[in-house]
């Protein structure tokens, strides 16, 4: 079994990510996955599972964190 580096759930269906970088993660959950590795907005802070709003090379969960932003 392996740890959940997010919550340190000792368990027998964790699964592996490796990133674009080489960097090896361990996760219980795609939940625990999100948390880590999945990027924020940069206004409001929440977590962006789709493909977000970028702006002037900044990302944003949608267009009006980017013009609040501005």
């Amino acid at each position: 079994m392996s740890a959940c580096e997010v919550c340190g759930n000792d368990y027998d269906k964790a699964f592996r990510i490796t990133t674009h970088d080489g960097t090896s993660h361990t996760f219980d959950s795609f939940e625990c996955a999100a948390h880590s590795l999945a990027p924020r907005c940069e206004h409001c802070g929440v977590i962006m599972f789709g493909h977000g709003h970028e702006s002037n090379g900044h990302m944003y969960c949608c267009g009006h964190c980017a013009q609040a932003a501005a």
